[in-house]
């Protein structure tokens, strides 16, 4: 096994470059779909090396529950720095499980209120609500899919940007844009070295909207105007981490690429290019942590089925 399992750990560095330029050269759909499957892989595979540290390290503690063979020498000898590295991998691996599942509550409770809030209401896809703060926001649901815009927002928009509105945040939901938030999320917390893609994702999803947007009511010029002028009055949602149409953010970005000319669909970009460099260098990355991890495993259980005295 060797340093094998510590590659996982470290290989998400490989994919700082693409975080950067797939934003800039790649279609918002490509670059979320991408970044999103590059995170979540990479996040498993250094939280399954992290198990095995673990495995390695509790086994060396007196009175614990693991068989007596597992903290034989040459089970220790798989892993290098097998005291340090084995100690330090259980509260590290308690510290994932803690940031990660308290993620997963903070999501589950904040669309629980917000599907609460709304339960009295009527049962139509567009919710308007009589409040005074200007915002809207895409609210996913098992039953139903529903947009949640209040009056003072449409109030401030003409009827061509209310279109626009109501176009980004069907996007978001016909997209499963939530799903790879919560997925880069998740990753950012199993991984820390994973953070500059959940904030490239974040930008690249309002991106994707934005382009579905502005082919749905045929004019890129509208929907910047409506995401400018809705981020001039926008207040933040009562439940923040849903997708906004005017979220807070790099705005002026989405506006100025709404104003150039619309990106290409194309899905893989030339090998011989930067962001094709980066793309290539992100995807090898993965597979050697996915190579690494798989084979860190399988070793160790081998290791440990011959170390188990039956």
């Amino acid at each position: 096994m060797g340093v094998f399992v510590f590659l996982p750990l470290v290989l998400p560095l490989t994919a700082w470059p693409v975080a950067r330029l797939a934003e800039q050269h790649l279609h918002p759909r490509t670059a979320t779909r991408l970044l999103t499957g590059v995170a979540a892989v990479m996040a498993v595979c250094s939280t399954v090396c992290l198990g095995l540290l673990m495995v390695v390290g509790t086994a060396q503690l007196p009175g614990n529950p693991l068989p007596d063979g597992w903290s034989d020498p040459e089970v220790r000898r798989a892993v290098p720095y097998d005291e340090i590295a084995g100690r330090a991998a259980t509260p590290a691996l308690c510290a994932v499980a803690l940031v990660c599942g308290r993620t997963l509550l903070r999501h589950r409770r904040v669309h629980r209120r917000a599907h609460r809030a709304l339960a009295g209401l009527p049962g139509t896809q567009v919710v308007v609500l009589p409040d005074g703060t200007p915002y809207a926001y895409a609210l996913p649901g098992r039953r139903r899919d529903r947009i949640v815009v209040t009056t003072a927002l449409l109030e401030r928009l003409e009827p061509a940007e209310r279109r626009a509105l109501f176009a980004h945040e069907r996007a978001h939901l016909a997209g499963g844009h939530h799903r790879h938030l919560l997925a880069v999320r998740l990753a950012a917390r199993a991984n820390p070295f994973l953070w500059p893609l959940r904030t490239a994702v974040a930008y690249t999803a309002e991106r994707w909207a934005d382009e579905d947007a502005a082919r749905s009511v045929g004019s890129r010029r509208t929907v910047a105007r409506a995401i400018g002028r809705a981020a001039l009055v926008s207040g933040r949602a009562p439940l923040p981490g849903l997708a906004g149409f005017a979220a807070p953010g790099p705005v002026p970005r989405r506006v100025t690429a709404l104003l150039g000319p619309a990106p290409a669909a194309r899905r893989w970009p030339p090998v011989f290019t930067t962001v094709g460099l980066a793309v290539w260098g992100a995807a090898a990355g993965t597979a050697v942590s996915a190579m690494s991890s798989a084979n860190s495993a399988v070793t160790m259980l081998f290791i440990l089925h011959a170390a188990t005295r039956l």
